[in-house]
């Protein structure tokens, strides 16, 4: 090939490094979207337990049973469906989690949780969807991992995965476990 030639290919050159910066940024994007509410306490709330509407839990009662995974969820929602088994799980390894009903009928959580199993330690109520908002989240289902201090130092927006468990709630959840016992 002679040089003239290569001058052809040559406005391929900057063609190809941005399809190379491309795909690097495809393969290498984190897909965690930053919560303005990690690092800070859990917000003020009081909210009714679904079974004993008269009591209310507030933000010290759940950092009482740190660490502790928060998870909003709700019956109409599929995403949560997806999840709830492995809420179950992860309740099943002693992982303390308390479930936020949210907009939900008190029927239809009770009708979700006695067809699907209740993972959680307590059931709280966010009827008007102010604890949502509190939190920063945007939908359900999300979830929080709080510590002994009240402070959030976890967010996941939708859905937990198994990957998601592995590679970011159990690592966490072992390094809050470790510093309670030095504590």
């Amino acid at each position: 090939m002679t040089p003239g030639r290569l001058l052809w290919f040559l406005p391929l050159v900057p063609v190809l490094l941005l399809a190379a910066l491309l795909w690097r940024g495809l393969i290498t994007h984190d897909e965690t979207i930053p919560s303005a509410r990690v690092g800070r306490p859990l917000p003020l709330l009081a909210l009714p337990r679904l079974d004993a509407p008269q009591e209310t839990v507030d933000a010290a009662a759940i950092a009482a049973r740190a660490p502790v995974l928060v998870n909003f969820f709700a019956s109409w929602c599929g995403p949560c469906r997806v999840e709830h088994p492995l809420l179950e799980e992860l309740a099943k390894e002693d992982v303390a989690i308390i479930g936020i009903a949210y907009k939900d009928a008190a029927d239809d959580t009770r009708r979700f949780l006695a067809r699907l199993g209740n993972p959680f330690a307590d059931v709280l109520v966010d009827a008007d969807g102010r604890a949502l908002i509190d939190f920063g989240a945007s939908g359900v289902p999300e979830s929080f991992l709080v510590d002994a201090d009240g402070r959030i130092v976890w967010h996941q927006p939708g859905p937990l995965t198994p990957e998601i468990i592995a590679r970011e709630l159990e690592p966490r959840l072992a390094a809050l476990k470790k510093e309670e016992k030095a504590r």
